[in-house]
């Protein structure tokens, strides 16, 4: 292809799937799967860079103590990014654009190449100031040092691969993104031991090894990433566009994106605070909420794999005017958590005891943690019930809702429930204040989605956004 030739129209036809036709309860079962595989392998990525740093030393794992609350600060702004240019992308699919659907996925890879930009050069300039001020010091944040000038240098194969597998679930194919990621992750775990320890002749990098292998892996799943959106999707332009244009398309994406990424950062600030509550009754409390969280993330997984596929499915069926399957999906995924987290509360309900025996042999801890493993699971399918109703509320483009029903839930009910709950009843009451604020939060969730989605106006929606170019 020419020097001249990339910069003309791309007349190739985005390559989608029709989500608006066909069984919808069919549609989320065979979306949902490879999502959870795909969500699976995240997870298993994190604790494999655990496992291994943690075989270096105390140091080294209080390290990473101090980088995970920045790494994950940066990835869920990235996942809002991500979640944005679905919602977007679903929604113009749904409506037939495909031309504006090619120059979405475009502009949304250069939006993430920007701010990726400006997120690793400022990163790599603070890095000391930043942990210092987090309580890092001496040998400390020296490893820290080593860790974070690899992976700011290297976060843009961090960031662009989620906004590129966002765009491809949008066209309603979660199989490719799912196995971009397994592969990834796969060659993260081969890689750790071998970068970290030095194995096959390799340096022994230590740490930094670690950092290394994460940036190597990722860099693999943005060229599969940029391969499908390319090659197979056909969602990517090499037209010039205007000034006006990205503009255009970035703040579309963005009015979805920026409170998406808000939402998503009220869960770990909000468990940051229950986790302070229960501090005041001493460290063994605090082991068990640490530990049930992570149980959580585990027991919670096909939840998070339906919130993802609601909003390519619900957006384009939204796009399309499809109301009718629009309320049909939310409806068979909020009922799916609510079978899903009965299940999940009763299997943990019976195995309390043997799982918090599993991850310590105080019994103290034992104790408090086979009482959340009792408690907390009680409010698991409610909780699924409200987490898939912001989905649908960001499939719809409204996210300020969203944000609005999230903040209600974690910071209107879940803080001061548990605050009472810890003065009234100890740690117990702050399980039970969990279970209790995910509840109610469900409650006006369903009414609150069900409303918005009968509003019969996805041609209005349309009207607001910028016509295809």
């Amino acid at each position: 292809m020419s020097a001249v030739s990339i910069f003309e129209p791309d007349d190739r036809h985005p390559q989608t799937e029709d989500l608006t036709k066909g069984s919808v309860g069919r549609v989320l079962l065979r979306l949902t799967w490879p999502m959870l595989i795909g969500h699976f392998a995240v997870v298993a990525f994190n604790l494999t860079d655990t496992y291994f740093v943690a075989q270096l030393g105390t140091d080294e794992l209080a390290a990473m103590g101090f980088i995970f609350p920045v790494v994950m600060l940066l990835g869920s702004l990235t996942v809002g990014l991500g979640i944005g240019t679905s919602s977007v992308l679903s929604r113009a699919i749904g409506r037939g654009s495909g031309h504006r659907v090619q120059q979405l996925a475009t502009h949304a890879i250069v939006l993430a190449l920007v701010i990726v930009t400006f997120f690793a050069a400022t990163g790599l300039l603070t890095i000391r100031p930043l942990f210092s001020l987090l309580g890092a010091r001496g040998h400390i944040l020296d490893l820290i040092d080593q860790y974070m000038t690899i992976w700011y240098a290297g976060v843009v194969f961090l960031v662009v691969p989620m906004v590129g597998n966002h765009a491809i679930r949008a066209t309603g194919d979660t199989l490719w993104p799912s196995a971009i990621m397994v592969l990834a992750n796969v060659l993260n775990i081969v890689l750790d031991p071998v970068l970290i320890f030095g194995l096959g002749g390799a340096p022994a990098m230590g740490i930094a090894g670690a950092a290394a292998a994460t940036v190597i892996a990722r860099a693999s799943a943005m060229a599969g990433s940029l391969a499908v959106l390319h090659f197979r999707k056909r969602l990517l332009t090499f037209e010039r566009p205007s000034p006006r244009q990205l503009w255009q398309s970035w703040r579309e994406i963005l009015s979805v994106a920026v409170p998406a990424a808000g939402t998503i950062i009220f869960m770990p600030l909000a468990m940051g605070a229950i986790t302070r509550i229960g501090a005041i009754f001493g460290n063994q409390t605090v082991a068990a909420i640490g530990a049930g969280s992570r149980v959580e993330t585990f027991a919670m997984m096909a939840i998070v794999a339906l919130a993802g596929v609601l909003i390519p499915l619900i957006g384009q069926n939204w796009g399309a005017g499809r109301l009718a399957r629009v309320r049909r999906a939310q409806h068979l995924a909020m009922g799916f958590a609510l079978f899903w987290g009965a299940a999940v509360a009763a299997g943990l309900f019976l195995a309390a005891r043997p799982l918090a025996e599993l991850f310590s042999d105080d019994g103290e801890v034992i104790s408090e943690l086979s009482a959340f493993l009792r408690i907390v699971p009680l409010g698991y399918g409610p909780m699924g019930v409200a987490i898939l109703a912001c989905s649908g509320m960001t499939a719809i483009n409204r996210p300020l809702q969203a944000t609005a029903l999230s903040a209600i839930r974690l910071l209107g009910l879940y803080l001061p429930l548990a605050a009472g709950g810890a003065w009234l009843l100890g740690p117990e009451g702050i399980f039970a204040a969990i279970a209790i604020a995910n509840v109610l939060a469900s409650g006006a969730a369903v009414l609150w989605v069900y409303r918005l989605q009968r509003d019969p106006s996805p041609a209005a929606d349309a009207a607001r956004l910028p016509a295809a170019t």
